[in-house]
């Protein structure tokens, strides 16, 4: 498993300007200490920052969809 680091404050759009929901500005396998609003979150190893984005409601990363 890794660790996600989600940043609340940067919102992510779909193509059609839809809000999608937080950025995942990286993923590693160790932690350091970060300042409010960031946080960490365990992911699978199969989640990359550029490939996904954190849906806050579900608490789960998400892939990003590629323009249709």
């Amino acid at each position: 498993m890794l660790q996600a680091l989600i940043s609340p404050n940067e919102q992510v759009y779909s193509y059609d300007k839809t809000l999608l929901g937080e950025r995942i500005a990286q993923v590693q396998a160790d932690t350091f200490e970060v300042a409010q609003p960031l946080f960490w979150t365990t992911v699978a190893d199969t989640v990359t920052a550029e490939g996904y984005y954190w849906d806050g409601t579900q608490a789960l990363p998400i892939p990003v969809k590629p323009p249709a």
